[in-house]
C-alpha cells in the first residue's frame, strides 16, 4: 500500500447548486456545513485556470469519521467544471491527509495534475488518476512537520 494514500479525509462532490444540495442533505439529517474560505491562500498555484480555481464555493461537514465537500465551480473553465458538464454532478474526489505536501507528491509516483501550496508549503496536490482508477485523488496537509 502506498502510504501517502492511507488516511481518508474527505469526499468532495462537486454540484450545480450548493445552496440546495446542502438543503437536502441537511434535510436528511446531515449537516452542519460551513463555508469554506476563499481559495485565496495559495501563493504557488498551479492549476489550468487560476481565476476559475478562485470562484469555485466549497462548503464541508465534519462528520465523525470523514468530511464531505460540496463543490459548486463557477462557469468558467476548469476541470471541475468539465467534470460537472461531462458527467454531472458526483464524486470528483478523494482526499487523503498527509502530513508534508510535498513529501507526499514526491512519494506518491503519480503525475500530478494541479497543486497548490501555502507560504509555510501546505497545501494539495490532485493526481492524473481518474482515467485508470475511476475518480482523482487528492492529497491535502495543513500541519508543516517542525512548525
Amino acid at each position: 500500500m502506498n502510504p501517502v494514500f492511507e488516511k481518508l479525509h474527505h469526499i468532495c462532490i462537486v454540484v450545480n447548486d450548493i445552496d440546495k444540495t446542502q438543503a437536502y442533505y441537511e434535510s436528511v439529517g446531515i449537516g452542519p456545513w460551513i463555508a469554506y474560505p476563499p481559495l485565496t491562500e495559495y501563493q504557488e498555484l498551479n492549476v489550468p485556470n487560476p481565476a476559475a480555481f478562485g470562484k469555485m464555493q466549497y462548503r464541508i461537514c465534519n462528520l465523525p469519521n470523514i468530511q464531505l465537500q460540496l463543490c459548486q465551480p463557477s462557469q468558467d473553465q476548469s476541470p471541475q467544471r468539465e467534470f460537472l458538464d461531462k458527467k454531472g454532478e458526483g464524486v470528483f474526489h478523494l482526499g487523503f491527509e498527509v502530513p508534508d505536501a510535498d513529501a507526499a507528491q514526491v512519494a506518491a509516483g503519480i503525475p500530478a495534475k494541479m497543486f497548490g501550496r501555502r507560504q509555510n508549503r501546505t497545501g494539495f496536490t490532485y493526481y492524473d488518476t481518474a482515467e485508470n482508477g475511476g475518480v482523482v485523488l487528492l492529497t491535502r496537509s495543513t500541519n508543516k512537520p517542525g512548525t
